[in-house]
């Protein structure tokens, strides 16, 4: 874990970020030469181009690495501007045209369109060497013939490429990098050995001990380690990553999937509130959007929710900016719009502010995942509350959504809103008086939400289906049960206050006095910047710490 110094160091280095920040925003994209204040690592990929090419070249290369796409296409274009023969660097443009990797879901057609045209491109430049060949061939794997094979063939195709690149290659620290890139980006997220995160992390890790500030090696790491039971072993990486590149809003914004990983939530809320700062001034709505959705988890998780409600409140303004078909930063459109429906869900769901929850109305967008997640809380919501034809209501439009999902190919979100749909099922069946139908039902979206992973567009589930079970059990008065089901959330995801409240609640019903106190203190300190008087559960977890027993 991170000691105190490092810890005041990080808080130092955002608040840095947040006055001084280098980012030279969308104005400057079609400089010639990178702003002299910029800051986004050290980054040297060897090519045969021009040295005015070179320059801009590993510029693109460094903002590549930390997916701020768009500005690493015009460098690349700019390369290319500079030596018509430096075929390499559309290579680049293919491979930033493919986006973030880690982004669940079918890529669009226009992506693939850019992606193909930067190969024909490159091909017709042609490259100085066969290592340059290579990458091109190996980049041209995840377009190939999209038509008709699938995209993760493709993926793997790629991954299988840059393995042979490196094979022939061993010196090339750059293609090693991508290529453990690759390897983690093609782990399916049913996979719970880890084996491929894993060897992903055992190359990267070595490099990063020998080049300390290149952006790459920092950020795949963070993303290699992305799951619960790995993310310990992200933390120094996440500690570094905001200083390597303070220049680019995702730099800022990586080291909170570690953060949350690990309960470290005023850290996410620091690293989330440069970002989305810097996101602004970069025009990165997306990214904005996308930095405020694990903000706002932070500040719920902690007690904040007046900060919280700030971010709920600015959410027209904007949402208003958001073009879900711009080619920006790491976060895609889709990001975007998933965070403006997440927020105000998480928001109702996480202060069990049921009748809100019921309310939200839906904004029909072209992301049926990211539209699901209205219906999932008003069907909560509704279920919550004795509506029971509001919770049928919202049950039938994720039926709906997942019937869509699946016909479309979207095999992972239509999985993500099958648990959904358990989820309100199961309340909804509890609200009819059917418990142990409704506990079985919620049992099964726990387990079905245990054999996957969260996808890195989201902090965590909006409202997590074994917590929701544990909560369940509480009502049905069965204490020693909940508290099982608690304590799975909290393995999972650490110092989660509606699993810590329920651990404490369920402690003290079963009558282990020691439990409930270490649990309430527990959330009381994670709440130690939480509003005062604060939620019910906060109240009585500080009345707790002082008195030494519940009401």
């Amino acid at each position: 874990m991170l000691s105190r110094q490092e810890r005041l160091a990080l808080s130092a280095t955002i608040s840095a970020a947040l006055t001084a920040l280098a980012w030279v925003g969308p104005a400057a994209r079609a400089q010639e030469h990178p702003s002299s204040g910029e800051r986004l690592g050290s980054v040297r990929f060897e090519v045969s181009c021009s040295a005015a090419a070179r320059t801009q070249f590993d510029r693109a290369v460094a903002l590549l690495h930390s997916f701020e796409f768009a500005p690493a296409i015009d460098g690349f274009v700019a390369a290319a501007k500079a030596d018509a023969s430096c075929g390499i660097a559309y290579w680049g443009v293919a491979l930033a045209s493919w986006g973030n990797p880690f982004a669940a879901g079918q890529k669009d057609p226009a992506q693939i369109r850019r992606g193909q045209d930067a190969i024909d491109r490159a091909r017709r430049a042609g490259t100085g060497s066969e290592r340059e060949k290579a990458y091109v061939a190996a980049v041209a794997e995840l377009y190939r013939d999209a038509e008709h094979r699938d995209q993760r063939t493709r993926v793997l195709a790629y991954r299988d490429a840059m393995a042979a690149l490196v094979e022939r290659h061993p010196e090339d620290i750059e293609a090693t990098i991508f290529y453990a890139l690759a390897l983690a980006q093609s782990v399916p997220p049913t996979d719970k050995t880890y084996a491929g995160l894993l060897k992903a992390g055992a190359i990267l890790e070595p490099l990063f001990a020998t080049h300390p500030d290149h952006p790459g090696l920092a950020h795949y790491l963070i993303h290699s380690y992305d799951v619960p039971s790995l993310a310990p072993r992200a933390l120094e990486a996440a500690w570094c990553y905001a200083r390597i590149a303070p220049s680019a809003p995702h730099a800022l914004h990586m080291p909170s999937h570690t953060f949350t990983r690990v309960g470290y939530w005023q850290e996410s809320i620091d690293t989330n509130v440069a970002s989305a700062a810097a996101a602004k001034r970069a025009g990165s709505t997306a990214e904005e959007l996308h930095a405020s959705d694990y903000q706002v988890y932070a500040y719920l998780q902690t007690g904040q929710d007046a900060a919280a409600k700030r971010l709920v409140d600015s959410l027209p303004e904007i949402g208003a900016r958001l073009d879900p078909e711009a080619v920006g930063s790491a976060a895609p459109g889709v990001a975007g719009v998933f965070a403006l429906a997440a927020i105000p869900a998480r928001w109702a769901l996480e202060r069990g502010a049921w009748a809100e929850a019921a309310r939200l109305e839906p904004d029909p967008s072209r992301f049926p995942h990211a539209d699901a997640i209205t219906y999932f809380a008003r069907g909560i919501g509704a279920a919550r509350t004795g509506d029971e034809a509001g919770a049928r209501s919202a049950l039938d439009a994720l039926e709906r959504i997942g019937g869509r999902l699946a016909a479309d190919g979207e095999h992972y979100w239509a999985g993500q809103v099958a648990i959904q749909r358990r989820g309100v099922a199961a309340w909804l069946a509890w609200a009819e008086g059917r418990k142990e139908a409704a506990l079985a039902e919620m049992r099964a979206a726990a387990e079905l939400e245990d054999g996957t992973e969260k996808n890195a567009i989201t902090p965590g589930p909006i409202a997590p289906a074994r917590e929701m079970l544990g909560e369940m059990l509480l009502e049905a008065h069965e204490p020693a049960r909940a508290r099982e089901e608690f304590a799975a959330t909290l393995r999972k995801e650490p110092d989660r206050f509606r699993a810590l409240t329920g651990a404490a609640t369920a402690a003290a019903q079963a009558g282990d006095q020691q439990a409930a106190a270490g649990h309430y203190a527990r959330l009381a300190k994670t709440c130690a910047r939480g509003d005062t008087p604060g939620r019910p559960e906060l109240a009585e977890a500080r009345r707790f710490a002082t008195e030494g027993s519940p009401r």
